[in-house]
């Protein structure tokens, strides 16, 4: 039996185009021109570096890492985990990864997010965490509200999570969205249908997990991060492919 390649060639055809003419913010964005292959630095490959000292328990736990003393984050209670993995499914350990995300209304914390929802006063909406030696992480949060968002007439943003995975250093980094199973916006939604592939659609929903799940506290979802090859996670910075 032969050994799997140790790298896979690109699939442009997976990934999103730049540009989708449904997507009215992909038009002034999108490049105009040809896309032009760098080759990284030294300063890009090995560093600034985040130190693991940096990082505690309470990152991971948005219901808690922003609220009062004694007070907790409004909504319906989840954990999010998974592990981040290579194109062989290798676990790749010591990886930073960031999370932020609307309220359970559907509200970011941002100074320039005018929806009518109110903001909790107990969340946050930032985490962050390392994967362990196996790969594995996970976060408890709240489940995401949807929000309305100006593309067409009445377009709604369907729950989701913001998932930024780094490398060895600040430069290598991957960020995502991931949304969840069962969801009826997913396939509404304009910014989910700029990517071809159903299957590769597919990969950025979070799978109910119950059995991750804590009866009378948390429902679980569960999202593995493939970060290249065949089989990759859409990464919204790497769009001409992995």
């Amino acid at each position: 039996m032969s050994k799997p390649a140790e790298f896979y060639q690109r699939d442009r055809e997976w990934h999103a185009p730049a540009f989708s003419q449904d997507y009215k913010t992909s038009v002034a964005r999108s490049p105009q021109n040809a896309l032009i292959s760098l080759e990284q630095t030294a300063s890009e490959i090995t560093g600034p570096r985040f130190g693991h000292d940096d990082v505690t328990e309470m990152d991971r736990d948005l219901l808690h890492n922003y609220a009062t003393p004694g007070e907790s984050a409004i909504g319906e209670r989840i954990i999010v985990h998974g592990r981040v993995l290579d194109e062989n499914a290798r676990p790749v350990p010591n990886t930073l990864v960031e999370i932020w995300q609307a309220n359970a209304g559907g509200r970011y914390r941002h100074k320039k997010d005018a929806y009518l929802a109110p903001i909790d006063p107990n969340f946050g909406g930032c985490g962050r965490t390392i994967t362990d030696e196996n790969g594995y992480y996970y976060f408890r949060t709240v489940k995401p509200g949807a929000y309305p968002w100006r593309n067409w007439v009445n377009n709604w943003r369907p729950a989701h999570i913001h998932v930024s995975v780094f490398g060895t250093a600040f430069a290598q980094r991957l960020i995502t969205q991931l949304y969840f199973e069962g969801d009826p916006l997913i396939a509404k939604c304009p910014i989910v249908n700029t990517i071809p592939d159903q299957a590769a659609r597919g990969q950025l929903i979070a799978a109910l997990d119950m059995n991750a799940s804590v009866p009378l506290d948390s429902i679980a979802y569960k999202f593995d991060i493939v970060l290249r090859g065949r089989s990759s996670t859409l990464f919204e910075n790497r769009v001409e492919g992995n």
